[in-house]
């Protein structure tokens, strides 16, 4: 009797710590996928940190079209010089220059007393043929197109780790929800070989075996707690949140389409079309190269003042107007390296598009491959559990009816615990899987209509 009253305080134990809701204790928002899809593509760090990159791309647009808008300047500068030169042209600059100034001629001019000057310059320059300008200028406006493809691309993979998630979330609850049901079948197995046991009937070794097959259930019941928890804070992650974030019970619905339907679509996939784009900027690269070739011509004009006494000044004026071309004759064959630097560079990009290509294709085919096999899988598991569910309700009429020993009864109680659990593992497997071949083809966001 003592060893019956223990196992009995035990099993209240373990019926009170399985009651525990799961997350309780938590007080966590509950989302449907498409509103964890929005929260994601507003609040996700990697994708706001693609969004600022991108922005940054456009930004280089303006730069580089500063090279080819006029350049307005001011400047004030202060000298001081007894340079013969210097002092002359200075006093005619500040209309200081008299008829004093040669009476003492010649000697005031080749040892002149040291001037002061104040200049203040306002000067103007435009660019009318720039090559590399004009160059860089569309190379800038391919990179910031390319890197908004990119960013759509991002947010594929924002979408897909949000589903992902939001499945292993939903599949972890139903992996709780199978533990408990194995530990209280496992109670009920305790329940009754404690019974056989007070008639006669059963052996306290069953007793023993029952209550360690209780508390293996139990072990699995609390990791499966501790799984469902760190996969709702992984949402919540993945979300912007630093919280963790619960599921709603509807799923995304995915259609399965044949793989041609894929292969076609993933011609268009983001990340190649970015790529493809750079294949142009690399080709321009190469005017970019042979843009030094050429010369630069422009035009401009200064307004200056001179002052002997003052900062920003004005005893005297002047202006001018110039037109100038810059050639640059040799430069030491720089241009000559960086033309064929540009070129290998091209064929590397080339090489590249044309891998890329190859492995978007085999990615398809794969991720294809890998629906097809979660599928039947995932029906096969459903039939194991019928006969797993099936068999395990006839070994246990067979033990009661002391037909069939415990040990049998646990052998079939731990199929029907692992049928329970692959049905899970292959449903989800089976949608992830969906997901992904989207993901792999560029059509998730089309398949959940998702902006």
């Amino acid at each position: 009797m003592p060893r019956v009253g223990l196992s009995i305080v035990v099993l209240i134990v373990s019926m009170l710590v399985a009651s525990i809701p799961v997350g309780a204790g938590e007080d966590m928002p509950t989302l449907s996928w498409r509103a964890a899809i929005d929260l994601a593509m507003t609040g996700n760090d990697e994708l706001k940190a693609a969004t600022e990159e991108t922005a940054a791309k456009r930004a280089d647009i303006g730069v580089a079209r500063g090279n080819l808008l006029p350049k307005l300047s001011f400047e004030e500068r202060f000298l001081r010089t007894d340079n013969p030169s210097y002092v002359f042209s200075t006093k005619i600059n500040q209309s200081r220059f008299t008829s004093q100034d040669l009476a003492t001629a010649p000697q005031s001019f080749n040892y002149p007393n040291p001037i002061s000057d104040f200049q203040t310059l306002l000067s103007v320059e435009q660019p009318v043929f720039a090559r590399k300008a004009q160059v860089g200028m569309t190379m800038a406006k391919n990179e910031y197109q390319a890197k908004n493809e990119e960013l759509t691309r991002k947010k594929e993979e924002i979408v897909f780790k949000v589903v992902q998630t939001y499945l292993l979330v939903h599949s972890s609850k139903a992996y709780v929800r199978v533990t408990e049901q194995a530990v209280a079948d496992s109670r009920e197995h305790l329940r009754i070989a404690e019974l056989r046991h007070r008639t006669n009937l059963g052996l306290y070794s069953d007793i023993l075996r029952a209550s360690t097959a209780q508390k293996e259930a139990e072990q699995k019941l609390v990791s499966a707690r501790k799984g469902l928890n760190v996969a709702r804070r992984a949402l919540g992650l993945i979300l912007g949140r630093r919280d963790s974030v619960d599921v709603e019970a509807e799923l995304p619905e995915l259609a399965f389409e044949d793989v041609e339907y894929y292969t076609r679509a993933s011609l268009a996939r983001k990340d190649l079309k970015s790529l493809q784009i750079r294949y142009e900027n690399a080709r321009k690269n190469i005017q970019l190269a042979e843009a030094e070739y050429f010369p630069l011509l422009g035009v401009g004009g200064a307004l200056q003042w001179n002052d002997h006494s003052s900062p920003f000044g004005s005893d005297g004026d002047s202006w001018q107007v110039m037109a100038f071309l810059r050639w640059n004759l040799f430069d030491g064959a720089k241009r000559e390296y960086e033309r064929s630097k540009a070129k290998h560079q091209m064929a590397q990009v080339r090489e590249s598009l044309s891998g890329l290509e190859k492995a978007i294709a085999y990615q398809v085919y794969e991720a294809h491959q890998t629906v097809d096999e979660a599928g039947k899988n995932a029906e096969l598991a459903r039939v194991a559990l019928a006969s797993a569910t099936e068999g395990t309700r006839l070994v246990q009429v067979r033990f009661t009816n002391s037909l069939s020993p415990l040990v049998d009864l646990l052998d079939a109680q731990l199929s029907l615990n692992q049928a329970r659990t692959r049905v899970i593992a292959t449903e989800n497997e089976y949608r992830i899987a969906l997901a992904h071949l989207g993901f792999q083809s560029g059509t998730l966001l089309q398949d959940l209509k998702v902006e």
